[in-house]
């Protein structure tokens, strides 16, 4: 939980730990359901719909993974969080959404970890890049994205072009891909959601198998499917609009 120089408003602070915990507890009892830890599952609050001032109330409620789509406005808000933080190390950022070859150098310094590596051309680009820079995290954890629901309208790789891009990246020093990221269908029922989560999970196995590699990670789920991700094994929930309910969203 950090504190701010920056008033934040009261109100918006509030309702933000609200949710939080409100959260945290239905995350539990998920986890619980599912046979599995809570504390195996991390929660991303994605701050792609509010500005700075609204973003830094999820860690001052104590979420402190905070994700964006786009890599300005993950420039925007890591800058204002290193301005008016008392206490700015705690917040790891991660990118969820595309990363463009052309801004690597600004973004991967601010990264936790990068769910969208969706091409062989952008992992590429990683390896040769951050190999032996001064960044942040050496090698730079990254996730696989595959199209787990097949929709055109949808980024990703498929099944082949991951394993591709798995053979392919071994070499490098400057990445570690440590697992997958997916989204299920905009129009997928929930029990069709949970059988795309399944399928990631199952090529993360089978993947470990064949490469001899560790791929804890799996990052899928959202606000309106998360307990059907957490039953298939996800670790990573990528969490926005339950968070920020109940408020007047400034926008970014």
């Amino acid at each position: 939980m950090l504190e701010f120089h920056a008033p934040l408003p009261a109100a918006t602070v509030a309702r933000v730990r609200d949710n939080w915990l409100s959260l945290q507890a239905d995350v539990a009892a998920a986890a619980q359901r599912a046979n599995r830890q809570p504390d195996s599952i991390r929660v991303v609050g994605v701050t792609k719909y509010v500005d700075p001032e609204t973003a830094a109330c999820l860690p001052a409620a104590g979420c402190l993974d905070l994700g964006e789509n786009r890599p300005q406005m993950l420039w925007e808000k890591h800058a204002w969080l290193q301005e008016h933080a008392i206490d700015a190390a705690p917040v790891r950022w991660h990118l969820i959404g595309h990363l463009q070859r052309n801004k690597l150098r600004r973004t991967v310094p601010c990264l936790e970890l990068l769910h969208s590596v969706d091409s062989l051309r952008l992992a590429t680009s990683l390896g040769e890049q951050t190999a032996g820079k001064a960044l942040r995290r050496i090698p730079l954890p990254v996730l696989l994205e595959i199209n787990i629901s097949g929709e055109d309208a949808k980024t990703g790789l498929t099944p082949q072009e991951a394993r591709d891009v798995l053979e392919a990246t071994l070499p490098y020093d400057g990445i570690q891909v440590i697992g997958l990221m997916g989204m299920a269908g905009f129009s997928s029922s929930p029990k069709q959601a949970q059988a795309e989560f399944a399928q990631l999970r199952c090529w993360r196995d089978a993947w470990q198998s064949e490469f001899g590699l560790s791929l804890p990670e799996l990052s899928m789920g959202m606000s309106g499917d998360f307990e059907a991700a957490i039953a298939e094994g996800a670790t990573l929930l990528r969490i926005g609009s339950r968070l920020f309910e109940g408020i007047e969203r400034r926008p970014a």
